[in-house]
């Protein structure tokens, strides 16, 4: 379900806690299709209910409450349907909510299980990260397909083949062990990755930030960091993590338009979490761990210790962009780079760059590559190229700040002209 049109206190309340409800409901019964289908129907009576009676003295009691009793009503109708009393009670008792909920033996972080049971070896890669994404990170599928580049229908299919697989694999809903957790890691990490992107730039609505994304990535991450704390690859996305949010409070002004890099208040910038993030990626590139999410924090790093944008050691973060680009062939490596590039030589040489992002499928879609290109146009001076650029960049965003701030950066430039 959508939660855009609540208000926000009820909104923030009911993404924090469906991971947290569907982990309690999952643990009880373990039909991960059943279970979300309940927790869903809980969703929409707590946003009926809640803005109009209040939200109630234990919130995530009343949403498993009501979720436990769906799964009992679920259950109570395939025992009717099936005929198979006998067999079902033996093989999945069913447990009735009581009037008052109380949690008895609540696993003390089942969003994190969950974590771990959607990044399943059943599913393939994709499928993982997609079907986590819906579960833990309260994603709708729209957003999904925004942080994929594909179309809504192919994420909706891709996320209802991942559910059955889980269902017919009979994936147990516990906390796997150390060789499984390492197998899945790298699609947990991905999943992190998403989620934390998604809630520091938000892919759509009236607002730049969904801090309940970013600050649940964060706080899983922290959570598979103390498992597995000499991972360097969990150490760097970590770092990458808070280096990119310690920034967060100045990246928009006092109407929520956003301010970019080189025009934000430094002094607005979290220096408890830019300290922390340093650490943890000094130590992991010190024990030779160096993959993407160590280069990429130690970027951040690079923007986060500059005390004036016109400080930041360009050539720095170009050199880590160059190592990156052999790890990854991803096309917002290529664009970033080309930034880095045109930094250090000049944007006509950044440009040069851009073109070979002109066939591919997955920016075609997206405007970043028009925003890139026109902002490298207007350094040349070309400002009558520019700014159709921008505007078509504005054209493909779905974000009410980055299109009002890309639509304000064509009008400056055609009132220049």
């Amino acid at each position: 379900m959508s939660f855009a049109a609540l208000e926000p206190r009820v909104e923030h309340l009911l993404r924090e806690l469906a991971p947290q409800v569907l982990g309690a409901v999952m643990r009880r019964f373990r039909d991960f299709a059943a279970s979300e289908d309940a927790v869903q129907e809980a969703l929409i009576a707590a946003a009926t209910q809640w803005p109009r009676d209040g939200i109630p003295d234990n919130p995530r009691g009343w949403l498993i409450q009501v979720a436990l009793r769906r799964m009992t009503d679920h259950l109570r109708s395939e025992i009717a349907r099936r005929d198979r009393e006998a067999a079902v009670a033996d093989e999945m008792p069913v447990v009735v909510a009581p009037a008052v909920y109380s949690e008895p033996g609540l696993d003390p972080d089942d969003t994190l299980v969950l974590l771990f049971m959607c990044c399943h070896d059943a599913l393939s890669s994709a499928s993982a990260i997609a079907l986590t994404l819906r579960a833990v990170g309260g994603l709708t599928t729209g957003e999904i397909a925004k942080a994929f580049l594909v179309p809504e229908a192919t994420m909706a299919q891709r996320i209802s083949r991942a559910k059955q697989t889980v269902k017919t694999s009979g994936v147990p809903f516990h906390m796997p062990d150390a060789a499984d957790r390492a197998q899945r890691l790298s699609s947990v990490l991905h999943v992190l990755y998403l989620i934390f992107n998604e809630g520091y730039t938000t892919s759509s609505g009236q607002a730049l930030h969904r801090t309940d994304l970013s600050n649940e990535a964060i706080r899983l991450t922290r959570a598979v960091h103390r498992l597995r704390p000499e991972d360097g690859d969990v150490a760097g996305l970590l770092a990458l993590m808070l280096l990119t949010d310690a920034r967060r409070a100045a990246r928009t002004g006092s109407l929520g338009e956003l301010i970019p890099l080189d025009e934000q208040d430094r002094t607005l910038w979290n220096k408890d979490a830019i300290a922390e993030g340093v650490t943890l990626v000094s130590a992991a590139l010190a024990r030779g761990s160096v993959g993407e999410y160590q280069l990429l924090a130690a970027i951040a790093a690079v923007h986060d210790e500059a005390p004036r944008a016109d400080e930041t050691d360009w050539p720095q973060i170009l050199a880590l962009y160059e190592v990156l680009k052999q790890m990854s062939t991803s096309p917002m490596v290529t664009l970033n780079h080309a930034v880095a590039v045109a930094m250090v030589h000049g944007p006509d040489a950044g440009l040069e760059l851009l073109r070979s992002l002109d066939g591919d499928s997955h920016m075609s879609t997206s405007h970043r590559l028009d925003a890139v290109r026109a902002h490298l146009l207007e350094r040349t001076g070309d400002l009558a190229a520019a700014a159709p650029l921008y505007r078509a960049a504005a054209g493909k965003t779905t974000s009410r700040p980055e299109r009002n701030y890309l639509l304000m950066r064509a009008a400056r430039l055609s009132e220049g002209r």
